[in-house]
């Protein structure tokens, strides 16, 4: 699904994983070219990762995102909204998000979804950003750099 313009879950912006992803996902959505099984965790879980670390309301990222701007304005509007993280809390954030599905709390749900996708087999794939990556067309290893 990676022709919908929705990057990598690894890419950065301002150093930020995931950020632009979710601007991604928020733009295509206003458009309506977001797939209808994107639309279901839309301001939920890592969009609600993305929000709380950065303390804002999603809702509010939604109506930032509308009003346009690049993405590196919309993450300076969080961080004077919210709050901006120091450079060893982005770090963290980064590998923690790398890693969510490997052997925590979400790796059931990894295994169901690779398994739905045909890739139960696919022992490389055991995050859920790999798992994002392989399903949209994308190396497993994309961008996390």
């Amino acid at each position: 699904m990676n022709h919908l313009g929705i990057r990598s879950p690894s890419a950065k912006v301002g150093s930020l994983v995931y950020f632009g992803r979710m601007l991604d996902k928020i733009r295509a959505h206003e458009k309506n070219e977001l797939p209808p099984d994107y639309q279901t965790n839309l301001g939920r879980g890592f969009d609600e990762f993305c929000t709380k670390f950065l303390q804002v309301q999603y809702h509010d990222v939604v109506s930032r995102v509308k009003e346009g701007g690049s993405d590196e304005e919309i993450l300076w509007w969080c961080f004077d909204k919210g709050r901006r993280p120091s450079e060893n809390e982005i770090y963290v954030w980064n590998e923690f998000m790398r890693k969510r599905g490997w052997n925590d709390e979400i790796t059931e749900t990894v295994k169901r979804r690779k398994k739905e996708a045909g890739m139960a087999d696919r022992s490389e794939i055991d995050t859920m950003f790999a798992f994002i990556d392989m399903d949209e067309g994308r190396s497993a290893t994309a961008n996390y750099s």
